[in-house]
């Protein structure tokens, strides 16, 4: 899963320490807040993951954006920030932003399209609000915006300039993990008063969304989050049709599709209450899934 590194030359380093700094940060950040897309990073060949982890890295920092902001308005603002920042319209030096300097430093080195960016921060608009996913073809849309988005464009890096192929392998890869996080997050959302959910299968199952936020949950809830689940295995189904059509130098950007089927398990045992069991795997069973799907290729 090697090949030789042909990284571009780095671009001029930023005020605030530098590339190196901003990367480190970027690096940090995911440990601490992605582990599973840190565990496969490292699997990545080393040339490429420091831009790898500034894509995660700013996928990331925008993910929590309502969380920092604290409010939507002030989520809006900080959106439009990254938005500017990208179309090179921000104020002040945005490169006094670690992830942003990584960040911009990935898509000039590895020459990424900027729109992908500019509509994950768009996809993440519905972060800020309390409104329901109004229907599952709305949460398959914003998975594909943000999770499948990020490994279409992680597999661009590791394909340095070449066409890595899988990009309809990457929708399903995206929305398949994008479902099982959300599924995974739940009990989280709910406290915060988030559904993501969609409403056309809440009403199928008679499930209102004071059921979930007051954490009621029921019968119904059980029937939803199972035919989400099953919609993730759809999704994983057809991603692993297409698997062929990806090149091998882009297959590490794949690799946390590997720990899915593990999370959707863990979903159907005894016991399983979706608005209060936490859904976790052992970091030692994590790595070693992992590594067993890189050495396959």
């Amino acid at each position: 899963m090697t090949r030789p590194e042909t990284r571009t030359a780095p671009s001029p380093a930023p005020e605030n320490g530098g590339l190196a700094f901003a990367f480190r940060h970027c690096e940090e950040l995911v440990r601490e807040g992605d582990p599973d897309r840190y565990f496969a990073t490292l699997f990545a060949p080393p040339a490429f993951r420091p831009h790898l982890f500034a894509l995660s890295a700013f996928s990331l920092t925008v993910a929590r954006v309502r969380e920092a902001a604290g409010n939507p308005m002030a989520g809006e603002i900080r959106l439009q920030w990254w938005r500017d920042a990208l179309q090179g319209e921000a104020r002040g030096d945005v490169r006094a932003n670690p992830v942003a300097a990584a960040l911009e430093d990935a898509i000039v080195a590895r020459r990424l399209g900027r729109q992908p960016f500019v509509d994950l921060i768009d996809a993440r608009v519905f972060d800020l609000y309390d409104d329901p996913m109004p229907r599952v073809n709305d949460l398959e849309g914003y998975c594909g915006e943000t999770a499948a988005s990020l490994i279409r464009l992680s597999a661009l890096v590791l394909a340095d300039g070449a066409e890595p192929g899988g990009a309809a392998a990457a929708g399903h890869a995206g929305v398949a993990y994008g479902i099982t996080g959300l599924l995974r997050a739940l009990p989280w959302h709910a406290r915060q008063g988030q559904v993501y959910l969609p409403g056309d299968l809440l009403r199928k199952n008679g499930v209102t969304r004071e059921d979930i936020v007051t954490g009621r949950g029921g019968p119904g809830l059980l029937r939803s989050c199972a035919e989400l689940r099953a919609l993730a295995r759809q999704h994983l189904a057809s991603y692993a049709a297409a698997r062929a059509t990806i090149i091998p130098a882009a297959r590490p950007a794949f690799l946390p599709v590997a720990l899915i089927e593990p999370y959707l398990a863990a979903m159907e045992r005894p016991g399983y209450d979706p608005l209060n069991t936490t859904i976790e795997i052992a970091r030692w069973r994590k790595i070693w899934r992992l590594w067993r799907t890189a050495r396959r290729g």
